[in-house]
């Protein structure tokens, strides 16, 4: 039985790897703080909760959902988007569909619409998916680097023409993951007026939208004055509701890119659990001081972790979202070589920035997804270890 030849060109999924090295060293007794995964610790909110127990009671939601999602979610996203965006004039039936939270909808997106030989334009460093799906659907992944000069967002200027001829998608994500890097309004029409001269679909990864600090609240593509003739935007309920295992969000915007997407959804997948759905209408009407409380938790995570850096010598700023920082490695070390002291060292975990993307050297990332009195810990074992910046 030989795998297909494809998968020689696919390493393993960074997170699965890292956490059987996780799963190794807790084995040998070894305490690891692991600040690798950005999974909420926090639980689902509880008047979430409550609308599943009601929903699951329901035998009405047994049978199998629609393919595209239930009216009334579908509704619900479209009243979200007005209402945290002001996104109007969205049509439930034809511009948003439900997805299996983010990743599979992600994944689909190629095959919908990448044959051989076509460019997807992805960012490097960016979500592993972005490039291995790119491999998946035949594609040619062509790399937008993502530089602290640039303030990590891709320089258009220097994809080439004979690229951007035959590119198929544009894959960007902010609040970026694993940068923290901001994306504005202007910078989003830029890349509009880009995508609508070749004629490529844009995909904005939002997943991020509502991890944001300071009072910063993160535009949305689809704010951008005729994003919907080459834009999508993927929402997920994973990280704004720690709703990480329940596995829904949406996508929404152009209508063709919908539908193509919709037609290998409906062959691949049966839909999102209905009691699921009505769970995540109930989300999206969280009180809105209740989902401030939740991100003044991470906030202070955040303040914890660039203090106790800065205190070590590192000249690092505060990101103003998402749950992760981005903290350049020391002189002498690669990303790979410090990840592993600080794992040998302190019983550390955290990914070396290269497992994003070649762009990605140089860096590590921290996720603020442990209490404070760990992110406190692994400061105060880095000090005792003697691990500085400088």
């Amino acid at each position: 039985m030989q795998p297909a030849k494809r998968l020689e060109k696919i390493p393993p999924y960074l997170f699965a790897e890292i956490n059987r090295k996780r799963e190794e060293l807790v084995a040998q007794g070894v305490d690891i703080i692991n600040m690798a995964v950005g999974d909420p610790d926090k639980p689902t909110p509880a008047h979430i909760l409550q609308a599943m127990h009601t929903a699951i009671d329901q035998a009405s939601n047994h049978n199998y959902p629609p393919y595209d999602g239930m009216p009334a979610f579908r509704e619900a996203a479209v009243e979200w988007m007005k209402r945290r965006f002001g996104v109007a004039g969205l049509n439930p039936n034809t511009e948003v569909i439900s997805s299996i939270g983010s990743k599979e909808a992600i994944h689909n997106t190629f095959l919908a619409f990448v044959e051989t030989g076509d460019y997807v334009l992805i960012p490097d460093p960016g979500y592993p998916v972005y490039r291995t799906a790119t491999i998946f659907a035949g594609g040619e992944p062509f790399t937008m680097p993502l530089k602290a000069e640039n303030k990590f967002l891709p320089d258009l200027s220097l994809i080439p023409e004979t690229v951007a001829q035959k590119a198929k998608l544009l894959w960007i994500n902010y609040p970026n993951n694993p940068t923290g890097a901001l994306a504005t309004l202007d910078f989003f029409t830029e890349l509009v007026a880009f995508c609508r001269q070749y004629e490529i679909l844009l995909c904005h990864d939002h997943a991020y939208s509502e991890m944001a600090y300071d009072g910063y609240k993160p535009p949305s593509v689809l704010q951008v004055p005729g994003a919907k003739d080459v834009a999508i935007e993927f929402h997920s309920l994973s990280k704004s509701y720690n709703m990480t295992g329940w596995r829904i969000g949406f996508v929404v915007g152009n209508a063709n890119g919908i539908k193509a997407l919709s037609q290998v959804k409906t062959n691949v997948d049966s839909g999102v659990f209905k009691a699921i759905q009505q769970a995540a209408i109930a989300a999206y009407n969280t009180d809105e001081a209740e989902l401030t409380s939740l991100m003044l938790v991470y906030q202070n995570r955040r303040d914890i972790v660039i203090q106790g850096l800065q205190s070590l010598g590192w000249p690092i700023e505060p990101p103003k979202a998402t749950l992760y920082v981005w903290v350049q490695v020391p002189s002498g070390y690669s990303s790979v070589e410090f990840a592993n002291l600080l794992l040998d060292k302190c019983g550390i975990l955290v990914p070396p920035g290269n497992g994003y993307g070649a762009s990605g050297e140089g860096y590590i990332r921290i996720a603020l997804t442990i209490p404070d009195e760990r992110l406190q810990t692994a400061i105060e074992r880095m000090r005792d270890a003697g691990i500085r910046y400088s």
